[in-house]
């Protein structure tokens, strides 16, 4: 997809406007986990999680090819979205990002903030990606895909950094969306020549991902009904399934109840807010507690744009203690 040369391109690109986000090891995560945890800070970029360093490295591309794009539009559940408008506005590119009926106000304002012309349609992530696709032949725009060798890319650059900076990890959790993260991951990883196992996570309401891995094949799933949105995928990249069977250990599915709890942990531990993707990694790494004993484990901790709704549901008022 890349060569090292391309990633370190990449990463200066990024740097541009993202710098380096920190990877900390928190002493009571590590004494949670009873062993070595390194967490990668990816809430602490300019939209608050790693989406936009693909969308910095996508629109440096297009607009160098096609200088006179007319503008861009895509379909997200919101950090994929506020990427590109991130990226669009520096620029100068119009964008139109398309979302499902019901998604987060915070991230639709966010978008909106950020430049873009706001669309809701559809019920979940699959019918506004389909709709996007649509209004972009009848309107002349240019379709950014959810997963593209660019965007895997330019969040390559957060695994880039990580590794450079932590090259003796033995396991690395990584939440799967799209999966331009773990791509990513896995692609820095062996660019590096490194030896971390990466394992994927999902959620047990949207694990078209986890089926589609244990079957060798693309299976989707009819819904994606988990409070953590970034994790909302009913339907696989092939391409990206490619590159997960092949550099990734296994995929672990968390609960919504897991995710929680891991926001909670996250948010005693750390004093930083996850939202529900950005937590699942450490939500895995405590399901998979007992395996883990003498390893070096990495977190990626993608993002911290959790509706305010969704953080007093689960970490506020009337949430259970998080031990």
């Amino acid at each position: 997809m890349f060569d090292l040369n391309e990633l370190e391109r990449a990463h200066a690109i990024v740097g541009q406007a993202v710098t380096a986000t920190p990877a900390h090891a928190w002493p009571l995560l590590a004494e949670r986990l009873g062993t070595q945890v390194l967490v990668k800070h990816e809430n602490h970029t300019p939209i608050g999680a790693f989406k936009v360093r693909g969308g910095l490295v996508y629109l440096e591309r297009l607009k160098r090819e096609r200088p006179n794009v007319p503008g861009i539009i895509s379909a997200t559940r919101g950090n994929h979205g506020q990427s590109l408008a991130f990226a669009a506005s520096r620029h100068g590119v119009p964008a139109v990002i398309y979302v499902p009926r019901g998604n987060s106000v915070e991230k639709n304002r966010a978008m909106k903030t950020f430049g873009a012309e706001l669309v809701e349609h559809g019920e979940d992530f699959q019918a506004a990606r389909e709709e996007a696709g649509r209004h972009a032949q009848f309107a002349g725009l240019h379709m950014v895909p959810s997963f593209h060798p660019d965007l895997v890319l330019g969040v390559a650059t957060y695994a880039l950094e990580l590794f450079r900076s932590a090259p003796d990890l033995d396991i690395l959790y990584v939440p799967i969306g799209q999966g331009s993260g773990i791509c990513g991951c896995i692609m820095a990883r062996d660019l590096l020549g490194l030896k971390t196992e990466i394992v994927g996570v999902q959620s047990t309401e949207a694990p078209s991902y986890a089926l589609s891995f244990a079957a060798g094949k693309v299976v989707t799933t009819e819904t994606s009904n988990t409070l953590a949105d970034g994790m909302a995928t009913r339907i696989p990249d092939p391409e990206a399934l490619t590159i997960i069977r092949k550099g990734a250990s296994r995929i672990v599915e968390v609960t919504d109840d897991e995710v929680a709890a891991a926001i909670r942990a996250y948010w005693t531990d750390t004093h930083n807010l996850a939202e529900g993707a950005g937590a699942a990694a450490l939500a895995a790494a405590l399901q998979e507690k007992t395996k883990l004993q003498g390893k070096r484990v990495g977190l990626v901790l993608s993002g911290g744009n959790i509706d305010f709704d969704l953080f007093r549901q689960w970490v506020g008022t009337g949430a259970p203690a998080t031990a």
